[in-house]
């Protein structure tokens, strides 16, 4: 039962930077697809961004509209360990943010694609 634990969340203005780990706990798979989501109050929880292994030995970044060009996503293959850097920040980025794993090596960018998911992690921006 591989549980995903999510880390780095916390209050930033406008305008500033935050990072998000993701680590696994307990059992471990080898994670061919790993991703962040999103949930704010009244909203569905939305895909941010995602990272599939690809070709070539290396793995595909792939990203919201909303987010792309300011939110970067990387994993440390190893210890199938996930981090989400987020630049720029809004305040229409306050939500929960929650990791999220699945086994497919293909673009994975809804909810239902993922088995396992952490507990979420609090981002709050303020104006």
């Amino acid at each position: 039962q591989v549980q995903l634990v999510e880390s780095g969340g916390g209050l930033v203005q406008a305008g500033g930077s935050l990072r998000l780990g993701c680590v696994p706990s307990g059992r471990t798979f080898t994670f061919n697809t790993m991703g962040w989501f999103r949930q704010a109050p009244g909203k569905v929880r939305e895909f941010v961004a995602g990272i599939s292994w690809r070709s070539r030995n290396a793995y595909e970044p792939y990203y919201a509209d909303s987010v792309k060009g300011r939110f970067t996503i990387s994993r440390d293959t190893a210890k199938n360990t996930m981090d989400l850097q987020m630049n720029s920040l809004k305040p229409a980025d306050s939500a929960v943010y929650y990791c999220a794993a699945a086994s497919t090596n293909r673009r994975l960018t809804e909810r239902y694609d993922y088995s396992y998911w952490g507990q979420g992690a609090r981002v709050t921006v303020s104006s």
